[in-house]
């Protein structure tokens, strides 16, 4: 606790919502059968890879992504924070800070702070706070982070998360108030009861496994209290953990802890309170003085019984006096396990050992840094806030897209020789659960590029050394399965094919890759561009002296391009797109040679000359492969505005008709530049082609109020009313192409764009599960996607990219 501390600053661009205040029609789910939790999400906490969980605007903690790329959105009434207030010799008054009583009938005994009284959840990533008004005659406000700290390759994997509370006396009687943290034992919860879960194909063709945690099972767990110095909490623990073997998943700790001097006579605590009764054994005390009965007990619970424990410090301020009292949630569940026998330890596990019984080592290193972190997190910000140039409304979409590197099934894994910082992998997203799909992340890598390069370029690792491998299992595709119609068999991973994924949850991430079934990848016409590019700007933008990261990954870039010619069946120098959706919008046609496509391989061509000759010179390789890419590049690039060009805008493909105009038709253009390669097609075509569509897909969309529709024909006219991707609004696509007209000093048009999406995930109760599409009729598709983070490409185009020169 520190004396006499002002008030915390909360940025004005800050998210922010009155506590407890629903919304009147907020976006629903597009498809019955994929995820909608509802709009009560607030800011994740925990570090990437760590497991995570979060607490919502109405004050409860309600998701919980403990096991690694598992989902559990559920409140826990009894992990919570409650005030207890006296001023003067006036009656007191305590509520638990939920504006959400449980609805069972448990905790009937707690007073529960009413959502009219007033009081506002703000929100910018990594930290959150909620500002108490008119319930409190003392000024509180809770500051909530982890220390996610870019180019910071150790405390943002800590499993952590800090809540500095700051009390403030303005009136002219004492105040006594107390914080009471209460925390159900939770150990053993989180792993799936169902160690081989069938793997199903789900009705909108995509492939889905059952988790069944195990919530609730509790029998062998204890909770015991701890003074250690200046630090005082409890350790929630349970008899299985067991120093003689290897820890399994869903074992270890969590703690609770806050500092014990110098009010050591103002602490208090309970080890053993029940969380499915009426509460009052803690309630009785805590109501009535802000005390608890310090009552120890470290019985394990038996089969059927649930345990919680709780802390408690009470102060008295003078009139005018402040304090700030650190509180920190810690858990060590060191193990994630995906097929069953498939461990990995997590990346914190490198500073803070293995054996699952290390969180109160956490909870010391949080309580003696977390102003440091407070510190070095609000110096990373500062200069983006400052800026006069940005609109309150973006610097909040960049800074609070970044709460899927911690909430997004995030794995980091602890680091070994041959990969010493561990390795890295996102979800796709929740209903697409496989890992760091290479035609979303890039869009949607940009983030973790500019803030954490080498976390970046261990995914890029990953893929190229999945390029060179071969999976010859078959399967059925889920499109056939979505069209009624009877479906070939697919090899999983054909060799030198450029792998859609690094692989889901329930497998093996990075090892057993191409997992979604719902299209053949193996014939996919922009995955092995994309990789290309996504090897080249790694290296490129982020210091160009990596050329050993270039040496690993170029074995892989060559095999990948070789792969896509073969789809040049007429021999013209373009793969042509044929068949089922071959590229990232899977339910959409292509045929012939594509504007997407076509451009993404053209500039790959680009890269990939532009490796080799860096390579060549620093001797790694002979540079044979230049010649041809040239050869291939002088055909590709003359065919391609020939044949599509129509003297306004590039046409969707050569071999469908269709006049419509495709958003993201020059995403290779966009790469080339970003890239410093020559130009995919002339600088007028370019510009003539972003126009159109803006004014089509942007302003000819829903009146531009939505965003970007995916492809409309000239007039913003649906090319068929009942299509599925071209009429939805991708946020992550939007952002693209925002960075692609800054880049192209259309700056007016890029933040129009980008703010009318933003205000969409804003405003309409999707904060922190930003999905994949939006449509005119007010629903979503896919939350918490990877690809929104594309946002962040903005910030790199308008500044050069200066994050990676920090």
């Amino acid at each position: 606790m520190t004396n006499q501390h002002p008030s915390p600053n909360i940025p004005s661009c800050a998210w922010n919502r009155p506590i407890g205040k629903g919304w009147d029609k907020p976006y629903t789910v597009r498809y019955a059968s994929n995820l909608d939790d509802g709009p009560w999400h607030g800011m994740p906490l925990g570090g990437f890879g760590a497991g995570c969980f979060g607490r919502s605007p109405r004050g409860e903690f309600n998701l919980w992504h403990i096991d690694g790329g598992e989902h559990v959105f559920q409140t826990m009434p009894a992990c919570q924070f409650s005030l207890f207030e006296q001023v003067g010799d006036a009656a007191p008054q305590a509520y638990a800070l939920s504006t959400e009583p449980p609805r069972d009938g448990t905790l009937s005994s707690w007073q529960w702070y009413p959502a009219e009284t007033g009081g506002t959840y703000h929100a910018l990533y990594p930290r959150s706070w909620f500002v108490y008004e008119n319930a409190f005659q003392a000024q509180i406000t809770c500051e909530q982070f982890s220390p996610i700290v870019p180019h910071n390759y150790q405390n943002t994997s800590y499993p952590v998360a800090i809540f500095a509370w700051t009390l403030r006396n303005p009136t002219t009687e004492p105040i006594t108030l107390s914080i009471l943290l209460t925390w159900q034992n939770m150990v053993g919860w989180f792993t799936n009861a169902l160690k081989s879960p069938d793997v199903k194909v789900r009705d909108d063709g995509s492939p889905e496994y059952e988790y069944k945690p195990r919530i609730g099972e509790s029998a062998g767990n204890f909770n015991q209290v701890i003074e250690d110095r200046s630090r005082f909490g409890c350790i929630l623990g349970r008899t299985s953990n067991s120093l003689d073997r290897p820890v399994a998943e869903g074992e270890g700790q969590w703690a609770i802890a806050t500092f014990a001097s110098p009010y050591k006579q103002d602490t208090f605590y309970h080890s053993r309170w029940n969380p499915s009764g009426d509460g009052s054994e803690l309630w009785s005390t805590f109501a009535k003085d802000g005390s608890l009965a310090d009552a120890g007990d470290e019985t394990p619970a038996v089969e059927g019984e649930q345990i919680g424990a709780a802390i408690a410090v009470r102060i008295t301020l003078a009139p005018g006096e402040s304090q700030q009292i650190p509180f920190v949630v810690a858990w060590d569940f060191p193990i994630t396990e995906f097929a069953e026998g498939v461990p990995y330890y997590r990346r914190y596990t490198d500073f803070f050992g293995r054996n699952g019984n290390n969180a109160w080592s956490i909870v010391r290193d949080a309580l003696k840094h977390y102003q440091d972190w407070q510190i070095q997190i609000q110096a990373w910000q500062q200069p983006i806030l400052d800026r006069t140039d940005l609109s309150d409304g973006f610097k909040m979409g960049l800074m609070n897209e970044l709460y899927d590197l911690t909430s997004g099934g995030a794995l980091w894994s602890a680091g070994d020789e041959r990969d010493p910082i561990g390795q890295f992998a996102v979800l796709e997203c929740l209903d697409y659960r496989w890992y760091e799909s290479l035609d979303v992340r890039l869009y949607g890598s940009f983030a973790l590029f500019m803030l954490w390069p080498e976390l970046d370029k261990s995914v890029m690792r990953a893929f190229a050394r999945a390029i060179p491998t071969a999976d010859d299992r078959t399967r059925t595709i889920g499109y056939y399965h979505t069209l009624g119609v009877e479906s070939p068999f697919a090899l999983r991973k054909a060799l030198n094919a450029t792998p859609h994924d690094l692989g889901a949850p329930n497998e093996h991430p990075w090892e057993k890759t191409n997992y979604t079934s719902y299209q053949d990848c193996n014939l996919w016409k922009d995955l092995p561009a994309d990789f290309v590019l996504l090897v080249y700007r790694n290296f490129l933008l982020a210091s160009s002296t990596d050329t050993e990261f270039l040496s690993e990954c170029w074995p892989a870039v060559t095999a990948a391009l070789d792969y896509l010619k073969a789809f040049d069946e007429d021999g013209d120098g373009i793969p042509e797109n044929s068949g089922a959706p071959d590229q990232t919008f899977d339910d959409w046609r292509l045929q012939g040679i594509s504007a997407y496509c076509g451009a993404l391989w053209i500039a790959a061509l680009e890269a990939a000359i532009a490796i080799a000759k860096v390579l060549k010179s620093s001797g790694a390789i002979a540079g044979e492969e230049i010649a041809t890419y040239q050869t291939w590049l002088a055909q590709s690039r003359p065919l391609y505005q020939s044949t599509l060009w129509n003297g306004q805008y590039y046409r969707l493909d050569s071999g469908s008709g269709s006049d419509v105009v495709m958003a993201d038709q020059l995403c290779g253009q966009f790469y080339a530049r970003l890239l410093s390669l020559p130009d995919v097609v002339p600088e007028d075509c370019a510009r003539s082609a972003l126009k159109t569509v803006y004014d089509t897909c942007f302003l000819g969309f829903n009146n531009g109020t939505l965003g970007a529709a995916n492809g409309l024909r000239p007039g913003g006219i649906p090319e068929k009313p009942d299509a599925t991707h071209p009429l939805e609004v991708w946020t992550g696509i939007n952002f693209g192409l925002a960075a692609f007209l800054l880049q192209m000093g259309m700056g007016e048009e890029a933040f129009k764009l980008t703010e009318t999406v933003i205000s969409q995930i804003y405003e309409n109760g999707l904060q922190f599960r930003t999905p994949e599409a939006i449509t005119a009729e007010g629903t979503f598709r896919a939350c918490m996607y990877l690809r929104p983070m594309a946002i962040w490409s903005i910030y790199g185009v308008l500044t050069d990219f200066a994050e990676l020169r920090q």
